[in-house]
């Protein structure tokens, strides 16, 4: 197996970052009872994401954004 390590990481941070992103809308589709994500699910898992990667984030702003 090649390891990964020596190259620089910004790239395979990237993309580890985009597939969790994309795991976590998968999830979310997957539990919800409609055909298609509301947009308004689609920002809730956006925004959960933002406000968990911002320390000190309580999620205050999490329902003025979305509302």
């Amino acid at each position: 197996m090649a390891s990964s390590e020596g190259r620089a990481g910004g790239h395979d941070k990237t993309a580890l970052d985009e597939i969790e992103l994309a795991g976590e809308l998968m999830i979310a589709a997957s539990t919800s009872s409609d055909e298609k994500l509301a947009t308004e699910q689609i920002d809730r898992v956006l925004l959960d994401r933002v406000s968990a990667a911002v320390p000190g984030q309580d999620g205050a702003g999490r329902a003025a954004a979305a509302g």
